[in-house]
């Protein structure tokens, strides 16, 4: 069987180091004769293993100490509400970069007025909108941070005056990231951090308790946070195998990749290398306004006078072992996820079937 590089937007690649971990876990989990996925949350190696999950996280983004971080389950979708339950009092502002974006301004509308302060839903979602003002009575100000589906990204930090809201899904971990600047994070394990199945938030303490509703009990944040240091993020069974999965791979990150800022310089790396190529073959176009590249997900279609080539640049690319690059379902074309844990390797394969094909068809 040939070489098989995955490009899914995910769930996605994981680095083999957590995977063989993980698989030995599954047999035998801290020397008890009892694997992780039988295990109970309540003993002490599992009570060990979440508070090095959390330490990871500080470490390699800085979290500040008036931060509180979680591991909750249910996905980011959960989290479109679960923010607006507990921050939005009137009125919430929301930039609008694409599909998920959409969807968290849908669910917001469940407990406020919501203002959508930028769109860029007018060209579909190619680009990042600039210039707009965030509204100084608005409860917070969230933004998506990178675009899986369309291939943009914010690459900074925002000044906001209001508390800011991030849904970093597909590029935590990626990039550094000044926390002090946001009121809370959040997004799901399965791009960057872990497999599908837990969801991690970083949340400012200060922001909690200001909103006049009564909150469902599992909505809560403060619920999750606990009074006790070994009860957080445990209030009901969490799901202890992806947290495992999350645990060895920031050990990963920050063990043999450099931490954040040296995964951040490959990364930055891979994403210009296949760029450059898709800027020079023939064949093909990025979407995405070159300013508002992202570096997780790169989206491209074939260049005009080639689109009757898609479905066999398709079977081409599988055939040469490029798994997972066929554009979301709403926009078509293609998407290179390139994520912390895409190798090197797997984006130079990808470049020489570009190469390959636009020699046997230009």
């Amino acid at each position: 069987m040939a070489q098989v590089h995955n490009f899914n937007a995910g769930p996605c690649v994981l680095p083999k180091q957590a995977i063989e971990s993980a698989i030995e876990a599954i047999r035998n989990f801290d020397n008890t004769g009892i694997g992780i996925l039988e295990i109970s949350h309540r003993t002490p190696g599992w009570e060990r293993i979440m508070a090095e999950t959390e330490q990871l996280w500080r470490d390699l983004l800085h979290i500040p100490d008036n931060y509180e971080v979680l591991f909750l389950g249910g996905g980011a979708s959960t989290q479109f509400f679960t923010v607006a339950a507990n921050l939005l009092n009137k009125k919430a502002a929301y930039l609008q970069t694409g599909v998920w974006a959409k969807k968290a301004i849908k669910e917001a509308k469940f407990y406020g007025e919501v203002e959508v302060v930028a769109s860029s839903e007018d060209k579909t979602y190619s680009y990042i909108p600039k210039g707009y003002t965030i509204p100084t009575d608005a409860d917070y100000f969230h933004i998506t941070t990178n675009n899986t589906i369309y291939g943009t990204e914010i690459k900074y930090d925002i000044d906001s005056p209001v508390p800011l809201v991030a849904d970093m899904s597909s590029d935590i971990m990626s990039r550094p990231v000044d926390v002090s600047k946001y009121a809370l994070i959040y997004g799901g394990a399965q791009k960057n951090v872990g497999p599908a199945g837990v969801t991690f938030v970083i949340v400012r303490k200060d922001i909690l308790g200001k909103v006049e509703r009564k909150l469902q009990t599992m909505v809560d944040y403060r619920t999750h946070i606990g009074e006790e240091k070994k009860n957080k993020s445990m209030f009901n069974t969490p799901p202890v195998f992806p947290i495992f999965v999350m645990h060895e791979t920031l050990k990963w990150l920050k063990e043999k990749m450099g931490g954040v800022e040296g995964i951040n310089k490959i990364n930055k790396e891979k994403a210009e290398m296949l760029y450059n190529e898709i800027d020079r073959n023939k064949m093909f176009v990025g979407t995405a306004a070159k300013e508002d590249r992202s570096i997780m997900n790169v989206c491209f279609v074939m260049a005009p006078g080639y689109e009757d080539k898609q479905d066999a640049f398709m079977a081409f690319a599988k055939e040469r072992g490029m798994i997972g690059i066929k554009g979301h379902r709403s926009v078509g074309g293609f998407r290179a996820s390139i994520y912390n844990a895409c190798p090197v390797e797997s984006v130079k394969a990808l470049i020489s079937c570009m190469q390959e094909f636009e020699k046997l068809n230009a």
